[in-house]
């Protein structure tokens, strides 16, 4: 028998999840922008209807174009199953949605993205499920409560916008023992650098609406894991309806296929980026897993492979000095988005912590005047030639 060979993170993000779907000898996946699917039998179409043979009923449910995207990320995270929607969001709220009930004990960390922190610290409150938040980095804190007995550990690594570093492998094991499931939203670090499920993690988020989709043109999100627990969070969303669009997954698929060269080419410049940041006079901090003097540094080395496109700063002078950067930047999107081939810059209070008040941001950690940069694929000595006559700008 022939032996398949296992391709590789950058040959899968071309290939894979793909060949089922190309019809009429095109070399493209279609964009199947139909609503239902026709029958003429109608003992095949109830078999369909209930799982018994593959096909596709109602666009809610399922549609050939996101299915395969949903087979190429499984197949590079190296999952059983996946299930996608129509945003970041709905994946992480969708997925929280169908695990917990009234009663139920969450540990997390506190450094979570803005939206996924109002979810804890708003909704699930309401439905009396408890929500322990943790230090981020701090793991021995997460054990102790971990330790106490919980439903569900639910981590995001690297964070979102300080991108700190959580040991998944340690956490996890915290986990199993207390027979907690462990969720972690994979956004930051892409297939390409991290595949959580691999040290035991039970399901992987993500925003595809960033790095995945790469091209700021389209809104989606993923879950990857376990066969049985992917398709209960399937039935839930199935249900309430948060669809990934047809011509969003075209639009992902096709970004994907550059994702390895994308993020090679990102997280290159990130490192070259926060490097000439921590000798800038008029920057106080720098936040980036690559510098050997960032906060767990030593465990992003040994669960990731590369340290991402993303990394953050706080100016001295602060919101004021912000106010003075930003605009003086010739090569950047000001905006609320990030994981794009555009350089993205701007701060988490109308980023990531948007949704947050300033004391909120505050006891989160995460001060007012820090700047979130997203590195683009531009060429370097063009953005640090922007980032110096910027910075060198500010008379604070």
């Amino acid at each position: 028998m022939e032996k398949k060979k296992q391709w590789s993170a950058a040959t899968e993000s071309v290939w894979a999840g793909e060949k089922d779907y190309l019809v009429h000898g095109a070399t493209q996946v279609p964009v199947v922008h139909s609503v239902a699917y026709n029958y003429d039998d109608v003992d095949e179409w109830y078999e369909v209807a209930i799982g018994k043979r593959k096909g596709h009923i109602y666009g809610r449910n399922t549609n050939p174009t996101v299915e395969s995207f949903e087979q190429k990320i499984k197949i590079l995270e190296k999952a059983e199953a996946a299930t996608s929607f129509s945003t970041g969001m709905a994946a992480i709220s969708n997925s929280l949605l169908t695990v917990l009930k009234p009663g139920d004990r969450v540990v997390s960390i506190k450094d979570t993205y803005g939206g996924t922190n109002k979810i804890f610290s708003e909704f699930l409150p309401r439905l009396n499920i408890d929500v322990e938040l943790v230090e981020t980095g701090n793991h021995e804190e997460m054990e102790k409560e971990i330790a106490k007995g919980c439903k569900l550990v639910y981590l995001e690594t690297p964070t979102n916008p300080t991108v700190k570093i959580t040991d998944l492998e340690r956490i996890t094991k915290a986990a199993k023992a207390v027979n907690a499931l462990v969720f972690v939203d994979n956004t930051f670090a892409t297939p390409i650098n991290q595949n959580p499920l691999a040290l035991g993690v039970d399901l992987v988020i993500h925003s595809a609406t960033k790095f995945l989709g790469g091209h700021a043109d389209a809104l989606g999100g993923v879950v990857c894991g376990g066969e049985a627990l992917v398709h209960d969070i399937y039935h839930y969303r199935e249900i309430n309806g948060a669809t990934m669009d047809p011509m969003a997954a075209y639009l992902i698929l096709r970004g994907m296929k550059t994702l390895k060269l994308r993020v090679e080419k990102q997280q290159e410049n990130a490192l070259k980026v926060a490097q000439f940041l921590q000798r800038h006079e008029k920057v106080e901090q720098v936040f980036y897993p690559g510098l050997e003097n960032h906060v767990n540094h030593d465990i992003a080395k040994k669960q990731m492979k590369g340290f991402g496109g993303m990394l953050s700063f706080a100016l001295k002078g602060e919101l004021d000095a912000v106010r003075q950067f930003l605009p003086k930047l010739q090569i950047a999107h000001r905006a609320a988005n990030l994981g794009a081939v555009e350089t993205t810059v701007g701060p988490a209070r109308t980023t990531s912590h948007v949704e947050n008040t300033p004391e909120e941001r505050a006891a989160l950690g995460i001060p007012e005047g820090l700047v979130r940069y997203s590195a683009g694929i531009e060429e370097i000595d063009d953005l640090l030639f922007d980032l110096k006559q910027a910075l060198d700008q500010i008379t604070i």
